[in-house]
């Protein structure tokens, strides 16, 4: 099992909402509600972004979207919590001597002490976050690297995820991937992507058991 983390284990809407609503403010747009940013939501970022304020983003202005964005959100993580059903399902996992490990795109410099803040680092055999300064592209090869670096068949993983990106990762790997509708993406648009879809943690294990 592979997990994704904001949105799907954290749950960061909030914070997730005042940080793009921070980016409106910068380049002088008005705010939007979470119905209207999980209706444009979508990687990669940049694109994402340009249809939220009508432009093109050069270098310099991603620069700008991308400090505005981050500032406010690591101003508000520490009132993030877990996703319901955390961290007892992953507990549960384990304890029936399966593996799972965690693919973020969020920082890895900050990812770990994070995770390890909620007591969660040592249910995953491995975590890996993005080791690049500044993000917003697809999950797709670093799901890859993350497989290969636990030298497992993508055939016998799942990915659970809460954004189309993670199926597109999945597929691309050749994993398989369930999604929750708890994090960003419009639940309709997620319903629509082709993969199977559920309304929590809990759901997305209980459906993964079916399947041996």
């Amino acid at each position: 099992m592979v997990w994704d983390w904001n949105g799907t284990l954290l749950d960061d809407n909030d914070a997730v909402l005042a940080g793009v609503n921070a980016v409106c403010e910068t380049f002088g747009r008005s705010p939007v509600d979470l119905a209207r940013w999980r209706a444009i939501y979508r990687r990669p970022l940049v694109d994402c972004y340009a249809d939220l304020l009508g432009r093109r983003l050069g270098e310099q202005d991603w620069a700008a979207l991308d400090r505005s964005y981050h500032d406010t959100y690591r101003a508000l993580l520490h009132t993030c919590r877990l996703a319901p059903g955390v961290p007892d399902e992953l507990h549960r996992w384990a304890a029936a001597g399966r593996g799972q490990s965690l693919l973020s795109m969020w920082f890895h410099d900050e990812l770990v002490p994070l995770v390890t803040e909620y007591r969660l680092a040592e249910l995953f055999g491995r975590i890996d976050g993005l080791r690049v300064q500044v993000g917003g592209g697809s999950k797709a090869e670093h799901l890859e690297t993350h497989l290969a670096a636990q030298e497992l068949d993508p055939a016998d993983v799942v990915l659970i995820g809460d954004v189309l990106d993670d199926a597109v990762a999945a597929e691309r790997a050749g994993a398989r991937c369930v999604l929750v509708t708890t994090g960003m993406a419009d639940p309709a648009a997620l319903r629509a992507g082709g993969v199977p879809v559920t309304d929590s943690v809990a759901e997305a294990l209980s459906l993964v058991t079916t399947w041996g």
